[in-house]
């Protein structure tokens, strides 16, 4: 059966996810999540794109990617293949490194817009990598808040929804949700380990 064809026309914006084969490791170190963003950028010289929000996970990554004149899927071919070869080149590995093809969510409102990275900016927080946000090194989520410089990534589209101090006002639209994330998050955790200790 052939694949659904996604839907594209220039300017999409989408939120694209990409998994490890069987929920493996993408990053063994901090050296694989720079070489990922050093190759994202190569790729980007062949197919220009607005990266909006990202999120280098252990096993996953998250990108809230707008298009300019390509489909995402020779943006993400390009990203996908050269990484797995400097990976298992790197760590003498043979075979697949991610899971079949890339997940890309169209982004088609304002409201969707800012919820993707919010989503994108929490997910470590979901994790329970770092405590605060701003604490991960790998998303862009410290371009938002602070004077840091990343060339890899633009805030002025998403903070241009914010009155000033925009990004205070960023600040508080994500982590405002901060807790009631941690708190859904215990609570799945907190049912998978009823269901699996029974009653």
């Amino acid at each position: 059966m052939a694949r659904k064809l996604r839907v594209w026309y220039p300017g999409a914006m989408y939120h694209i996810t990409s998994r490890g084969n069987r929920r493996a490791a993408l990053f063994y170190d901090d050296s694989d999540k720079q070489s990922y963003l050093d190759i994202l950028e190569e790729a980007r010289f062949y197919y220009p794109f607005h990266l909006h929000a990202y999120c280098l996970m252990t096993n996953h990554i998250h990108l809230q990617l707008e298009t300019i004149d390509h489909h995402p899927q020779h943006i993400m071919k390009m990203l996908n293949s050269r990484y797995a070869l400097y990976f298992n080149k790197r760590h003498r590995l043979v075979g697949h490194v991610f899971q079949g093809r890339y997940g890309a969510e169209l982004i088609e409102t304002v409201d969707y817009q800012l919820e993707v990275s919010r989503y994108i900016h929490l997910n470590p927080i979901e994790a329970e990598m770092v405590s605060k946000p701003e604490d991960y090194p790998w998303s862009s989520y410290r371009a938002y808040i602070s004077g840091i410089k990343n060339s890899h990534v633009t805030t002025g589209k998403i903070l241009s929804y914010f009155k000033e101090p925009v990004k205070e006002k960023y600040r508080k639209f994500v982590e405002g949700n901060l807790c009631e994330v941690i708190t859904e998050h215990r609570g799945k955790i907190e049912s998978i380990e009823i269901e699996i200790g029974g009653n």
